[in-house]
């Protein structure tokens, strides 16, 4: 494992209880960074902190992300218990099942809008102050091939990630000059505990798109992030790094 330079460096980590945000946890930590775990599920909370304290400073803050009152408080903890916060990786997510756009329920489409769109909305608002005031920051948001693709079965998902993009290139624009990059990955898909809201054909067919033939790991995910959150990332904001096996066009 190749050494990232994020020591002392304080992370937040939303959904960082399982999959992708909890591997990240780990290679941050193993990078001399401290942790914030925020997740919704409180058990999986526990078992992550007890799992990953021994490699370091792990915080929990049980969130529901897309609660403005949610958010502001765990960040107020966070600030509170750390004195800054450096990094922030909007990994939380959610696929709302799988069916043809006219089929979805306007409720269902709603949640999976909420959680993957608004959510880092309402981070980004309450954690880039803090970043200002230190003049440094780094954000990484979690996308998706889909929000480049538009997978079938999956316009409210697909739809939430190209907005989750499109959230990444507007506020790098605005803090250009501030010290703070925000940036996105747009993985293929990872066999996490998401598979198990995804139907069988969707899953096949999420494979069979992959040029690789198989699909990421999560360690793969949590090496790009973390260079991402380096300082070593000093030219690259508004950007969006794909690992998709080969199967990203542009």
């Amino acid at each position: 494992m190749n050494q990232i330079d994020l020591k002392d460096r304080v992370a937040i980590v939303t959904g960082g209880a399982q999959g992708i945000g909890a591997s990240v946890a780990e290679r941050f930590l193993r990078s001399g960074a401290k942790v914030v775990l925020w997740d919704i599920d409180e058990d999986r909370l526990g078992m992550a902190q007890g799992w990953l304290s021994g490699l370091g400073s792990v915080g929990t803050g049980l969130v529901e992300l897309t609660s403005e009152a949610d958010v502001a408080r765990a960040t107020a903890d966070a600030l509170r218990a750390h004195g800054r916060i450096d990094i922030l990786v909007n990994n939380a997510g959610i696929t709302g099942g799988n069916g043809t756009t006219w089929e979805l329920a306007p409720e269902v489409w709603r949640r999976v809008v909420e959680v993957n769109l608004v959510a880092p909305f309402l981070t980004c608002r309450e954690v880039v102050p803090a970043m200002l005031r230190q003049g440094y920051g780094r954000i990484v948001n979690i996308a998706s091939i889909a929000a480049k693709e538009g997978n079938p079965n999956a316009s409210h998902y697909s739809a939430s990630k190209a907005g989750l993009i499109a959230l990444t290139k507007s506020l790098a624009k605005e803090l250009a000059t501030r010290g703070v990059l925000v940036n996105a990955v747009t993985p293929a898909a990872a066999k996490t505990a998401i598979f198990d809201s995804m139907t069988q054909q969707h899953i096949d067919f999420m494979l069979s798109k992959i040029p690789m033939g198989r699909f990421l790991q999560v360690g793969e995910a949590a090496a790009m992030i973390a260079w991402l959150c380096s300082e070593e990332c000093s030219f690259s904001t508004g950007a969006v790094f794909d690992l998709s096996g080969g199967r990203a066009t542009y």
